[in-house]
């Protein structure tokens, strides 16, 4: 399978972060892979690519973020006028399977998956198989 050419993870924990990002370096699976630590900065990360069809084209999403958190980017991101929303796979990678925060995060019927953490080889190949 061809590698992405990029992958946000969205995620305020610095050591989910650091594991997410070595496991995806050794699984070899994206070109680039980019981090932010709350929903406003992937926000800010998305407005910088600007209508980039292929940064990102897979956000990996935590739901239980201090400032904004998952729920409040995917608010924001439906209300962006970007055109590569279509080619953006959104999988929330998170402990909170809540079922308040999954109907939320339903309703705003963006969101590709749930994944629950951590983040194993063998999730990253389904979530490549399923949707990509």
């Amino acid at each position: 399978m061809p590698k992405l050419p990029c992958i946000l993870l969205v995620d305020d924990d610095q050591t989910t972060n650091f594991l997410n990002q070595l496991l995806l370096k050794k699984l070899g699976v994206a070109e680039q892979v980019l981090v932010a630590q709350d929903g406003q900065a992937a926000l800010d990360i998305l407005n910088q690519q600007g209508d980039s069809p292929v940064c990102p084209v897979l956000i990996l999403l935590d739901v239980n973020m201090p400032g904004m958190n998952g729920i409040q980017f995917l608010e924001a991101y439906q209300q962006m006028s970007l055109a590569q929303h279509q080619a953006i796979v959104i999988i929330m990678l998170t402990t909170s399977l809540h079922p308040r925060d999954v109907e939320r995060v339903q309703r705003l019927s963006i969101v590709t998956d749930f994944i629950s953490k951590p983040l194993t080889a063998e999730k990253m190949q389904a979530i490549l198989q399923n949707h990509f």
